[in-house]
């Protein structure tokens, strides 16, 4: 296939500017799971008398009265279902008719799916421990307020964010208080009804005292504890499928807090519920043993699906129709055949891409209205790797892909240049120009006349219709399939293009792989926020490379001959310090590591590290060395 600029995708070419950027950070790791912390035994708060012993528990008046017709009703801690109640459609969404998605019963067997094991063993869930009251009060209206136990809870969720950029958004604080306000209704204060008059100090400055006695904790009693929980855990870090013992991945069910999602997510701030064994199903082997429960529960549902390989699942709380699952490890078996199948596929549509492309631009100029839309998507699947897009619920971020652009999330720019602004997945902002060929250009044109802003640019499809469609071209053939290619595509050639060939260092030639990686992110529009840190940590470059440089002019001066092996040394480390600036800089609003773990094929990456004597801990973390184990066999010539 040829390597000319035809086969790259748009964005490896013509690349307009990046913004939105949302933080690729720990955003939706709960707070106890990024502050290590030591479990210890906390003396329970005085009881006190928590139902009228509150100054203000008299000023609520008879006429405080609130709206709570709201169908988002459930106590903290309730099974999450799925509503009925109608609400109107927010402005400017697609008009498309939702389809059923096909994991809203993910126990259900599919009809013709493959069976995947014969026998499987495991031992469930770790949950998070219940909760400990600190028993420091809230302050309202100047007023200290006791609250009960799970009302604290929920009130400590914000109080340790307090100071943080999400309590400052006015979506969170809605989000959040308006939960609070539910947790607080029919007890004894709900009175609480404007946040203005809450303060979260003293909670606040509770937990950061809290944080610094960890902080006080030996080392010795650290890694004591972390060895004691690692082995009352190992249990649920193992499972045995068809007889191989393989390590499970995430089996902690995550503990509840406030959502804060990426970008600008419209359900930021709302109370993510704690999770109980009603609400897990297991699915497991029909003879073995069945986990057991939290003493006085039960599990939702036990099921014996043969057709997949999570072990565990249930709703998630905010997102009520998505599903959290318990899988084997990135290092298991299961992962790597996985791996390997949908790396292979992605593959095959190199030998078939050309024919794809002559398909399509044959329908845009001949085919019926239909099949224009269908080619111009693939077009635009194929040179932008956007994503399928589908419809979503009234509730949801207004978040679209390829299938739902509306007639305002384009702008033409004669002759052949569009302009994309719209928000993609994780309400991340995709703001790009690219020069399109001049039959896509003119059919989107078409497509988009006499229209209003909010409506549907490809009215007659749906991701269901382009994928079907696909699959007539390669079987096998998705929307994300052709994002794994694009990804892979376009990392092997720009490695074969740019890497530095000759004496160059390992260093430069890291900086050649990180290039080619960001070209890819942007390509898939993998975005972060600039770290907080950043302008601190290139500040802390600068001075050092100021020192350096000093150093290098207070030798020269003294104009001795030893000094020239010392200078030379120095202008070495001047130069990878000088690339390191720059590499940080670049990639200070592009996310690496996901191309890295989902698009990008692994051993075009082994094979390039085997050719250019690049250490692959070099490119690559501890954790995807051992995820991509399958692929370090791989020859040096490897080519995608």
């Amino acid at each position: 296939m040829s390597c000319s600029d035809d086969d790259l995708p748009l964005v490896a070419r013509a690349r307009g500017p990046i913004a939105g950027h949302a933080s690729d950070s720990d955003d939706d790791v709960p707070l106890s799971a990024r502050v290590p912390s030591v479990t210890t035994t906390k003396p329970k708060p005085k009881n006190k008398n928590k139902s009228g012993g509150n100054k203000l528990a008299n000023k609520r008046k008879p006429s405080d009265t609130e709206d709570y017709s709201s169908g988002d009703d459930e106590p903290i801690g309730s099974l999450a279902g799925i509503r009925n109640g109608k609400s109107s459609r927010p402005q400017g969404r697609s008009t498309k008719k939702k389809v059923k998605r096909v994991d809203d019963e993910p126990w259900r067997e599919k009809k013709g799916a493959k069976k995947m094991w014969s026998s499987l063993e495991h031992n469930g869930v770790v949950f998070p421990p219940p909760y400990e009251a600190h028993g420091i009060p809230l302050v309202y209206d100047g007023h200290d307020v006791e609250l009960l136990p799970h009302e604290e809870e929920v009130a400590t969720f914000f109080a340790v964010m307090k100071d943080t950029d999400y309590a400052q958004k006015d979506i969170f604080v809605k989000n959040f208080f308006d939960g609070f306000k539910k947790t607080l209704r029919g007890g004894p204060h709900g009175f609480i009804k404007d946040f203005k008059k809450c303060d979260f100090t003293k909670i606040y400055m509770w937990n950061l005292q809290e944080r610094e006695q960890k902080k006080m904790v030996s080392i010795e009693e650290k890694k004591r504890a972390k060895a004691e929980q690692a082995a009352a855990e190992d249990k649920y870090c193992w499972a045995t499928i068809d007889g191989r013992r393989e390590r499970v991945g995430n089996y902690r069910v995550e503990p509840p807090g406030l959502f804060r999602g990426r970008g600008e997510h419209p359900k930021m701030g709302r109370i993510k519920k704690r999770i109980m064994p009603e609400d897990i199903i297991i699915n497991i082997g029909k003879s073995s043993k069945v986990p057991e429960p939290s003493p006085g529960h039960k599990w939702k549902q036990v099921i014996h699906n043969d057709t997949v390989t999570w072990l565990c699942g249930w709703n998630d709380t905010i997102n009520t129709k998505d599903w959290k699952y318990v899988q084997f490890g990135a290092t298991s078996s299961i992962k790597a055949e996985s791996d390997i199948q949908k790396y292979e596929k992605a593959r095959k549509l190199k030998l078939a891409v050309d024919a794809i492309r002559r398909d399509y631009f044959k329908k845009m100029k001949s085919g019926s209205i239909l099949e224009q839309q269908l080619a111009v998507t693939t077009y635009l699947v194929d040179k932008l790797a956007l994503r399928a897009g589908g419809e979503k619920d009234d509730d949801l971020a207004d978040t679209v892909g390829v299938c739902t652009l509306r007639v305002g999330h384009v702008d033409f720019l004669p002759p052949t240049t569009i302009k994309f602004d719209f928000l993609g997945k994780d309400s991340i902002r995709y703001l790009q120009e690219h020069e399109v060929d001049p039959l896509v250009f003119h059919a989107l044109q078409r497509f988009c006349k006499g229209k209003k802003k909010d409506q549907d640019i490809f009215d007659h499809i749906d991701p269901t219709k382009v994928n079907k469609h696909l699959q007539t071209l390669m079987p096998g053939l998705t929307i994300k399939v052709f994002r794994t290619y694009n990804a892979s595509y376009t990392l092997n050639k720009l490695l074969k293009e740019t890497t530095p060939a000759g004496s160059a260092t390992v260093p430069m030639k890291k900086a050649a792989y990180d290039a080619a990686n960001k070209e890819v992110a942007v390509l898939c529009n993998h975005q972060k926020g600039v770290s907080k840190a950043h302008d601190a940590q290139m500040e802390k470059l600068q001075d050092k490379k100021k020192t350096i440089e000093k150093e290098i002019s207070a030798l020269r001066k003294e104009k001795k001959e030893k000094n020239k092996a010392k200078i030379t040394t120095l202008k070495e480390r001047l130069s990878k310090l000088e690339l390191q600036m720059k590499m940080k800089d670049e990639l200070k609003t592009v996310s690496l590591g996901t191309s890295k773990i989902n698009y990008m094929d692994p051993r075009i990456t082994i094979a390039w590290c085997k050719q250019n004597d690049v250490p692959p801990p070099t490119v690559y973390t501890k954790a995807l060395v051992e995820k991509f184990n399958w692929a370090m066999e791989v020859e040096p010539n490897f080519d995608f």
